[in-house]
């Protein structure tokens, strides 16, 4: 075969990363139909602007803080190691760095459910490369790229190196940490608890969404399956445990609340496929759909507990992302198959090295992502303020933020977009001349 001719992995590598990057408009659907109306354009430019966002940033050093040469005693990898990925022209590694970058994307994406309604604009366009940099970055080479808990890192080496096959701990965990530090700081909406106005607004587009983040999966678990037979294990796996996840949330709706819902279908399903996530080619058929039917449960049961306590997780990243993610990340302590690397789980005979592992690696993403994002958070607080005022959310984020409106319900004849000062002889431009008139 000619040296320039792609392999067959060189082309799954391509068409993965394009659907892992499909996940994010996909996510843009999913949490635009569970927001408000008039919140659900901010909700999808969130999404969008990690995408354009997290590319820049992932070409320019991103990369490179995720798997350049180790520094800070393995925390990260040098952001000298590749800048701009000059280096790497010429190379095969560039199909490795594009597959990256779609994590890093929908990574960061994933937090802004929690904020829904409530959060600056400005504040997230701050967010999101610095998190990626200082956060996402390092973590994906702390347990990727040999770093701090990779089988030679300080970490890894002593206590064992975790299994994360995609992403429980770089991706899942990660963000639901980050959405909890940002919603402890920002607070919950106007009327949390109170106002049937917060329900989803559109639940068709959320099962839209779900239906994408679903297909964009199989990307994102087999595209950095090593073998025929991984990839089929890997595939299979994909498939049961959000269908046994989602049958596990409506059972809970079903005992809980007397009856099952299309959200909870579509959230089922998602925290399946987040469970699975890191365990997706070190666990049976049979266990993928068992873990998805415990994560579907216990997704289901954390989300109603956002009320008790307060705590306004808006779209359930945390009951979804979190908890899904901890669930399958310590789960391979049990269920894990024995491999060349590791000697299974505890229901294999393997003892409790890798459940200590597993915890272990948990417990350390958790506090990094925790201390670094609060810091990161508070500087952009004090500087430009996280949250918009109370005012412009009773109003509306979509119009006070963009001046735009996603739905022309009352038929106006400006359509979507509302002008940012009034149009003469419009009803508006009436009521600020009146204003006007009333303050003379």
């Amino acid at each position: 075969m000619d040296e320039t001719t792609l392999s067959a992995v060189d082309v799954w590598t391509v068409v993965a990363s394009a659907m892992v990057l499909l996940m994010t408009p996909g996510l843009a659907l999913f949490y635009g139909g569970m927001t408000r109306a008039k919140g659900v354009l901010n909700m999808m430019m969130m999404s969008f602007a990690a995408l354009g966002l997290v590319i820049p940033v992932w070409i320019l050093w991103g990369w490179s803080v995720s798997g350049g040469e180790p520094i800070l005693g393995g925390l990260a990898g040098s952001p000298l190691q590749a800048p701009g990925l000059e280096d790497l022209i010429g190379t095969s590694d560039l199909l490795g760095v594009a597959f990256s970058c779609t994590f890093a994307i929908i990574s960061v994406a994933l937090i802004s459910g929690a904020v829904a309604d409530r959060m600056r604009f400005s504040a997230w366009l701050l967010f999101v490369p610095v998190w990626t940099t200082l956060v996402y970055a390092p973590l994906a080479f702390m347990v990727w790229g040999g770093g701090l808990l990779g089988a030679d890192g300080a970490i890894g080496s002593r206590f064992g190196e975790a299994i994360d096959f995609a992403g429980g701990l770089v991706v899942h965990i990660n963000a639901g940490v980050a959405a909890l530090i940002l919603i402890l700081l920002i607070g919950p909406r106007q009327g949390f608890g109170k106002d049937s106005g917060q329900r989803p607004h559109n639940l068709p587009l959320v099962m839209l969404g779900a239906a994408l983040l679903w297909f964009g999966w199989f990307g994102f678990n087999v595209g950095a399956a090593a073998t025929p037979e991984q990839a089929g294990l890997i595939l299979i796996n994909t498939m049961g445990a959000p269908a046994t996840a989602m049958l596990g949330w409506l059972l809970v709706e079903r005992i809980r609340d007397g009856h099952p819902t299309s959200l909870g279908a579509a959230s089922g399903a998602v925290a399946g496929l987040v469970a699975i996530t890191p365990a997706c080619a070190d666990v049976s058929p049979f266990w993928a759909m068992v873990l998805g039917l415990v994560a579907g449960m216990c997704s289901a049961v954390a989300v109603a507990l956002k009320y008790r306590m307060g705590m306004d997780d808006s779209l359930d990243v945390i009951g979804v992302h979190l908890v899904s993610g901890i669930v399958g990340t310590v789960a391979l302590g049990f269920i894990a198959i024995p491999s060349a690397e590791s000697a299974g789980g505890l229901f294999y005979g393997g003892g409790l090295a890798l459940l200590g592992t597993q915890v272990i690696a948990t417990v350390v993403s958790v506090i990094y992502c925790s201390v670094v994002t609060l810091v990161i958070a508070l500087v952009i607080r004090a500087f430009v303020g996280l949250r918009i005022t109370a005012e412009a959310e009773i109003e509306g984020i979509d119009i006070t933020e963009h001046a735009e409106s996603g739905y022309n319900l009352a038929g106006d004849a400006s359509g979507s977009f509302r002008p940012r000062r009034p149009v003469p002889g419009s009803l508006e431009d009436v009521i600020e001349r009146q204003k006007k008139e009333q303050r003379a």
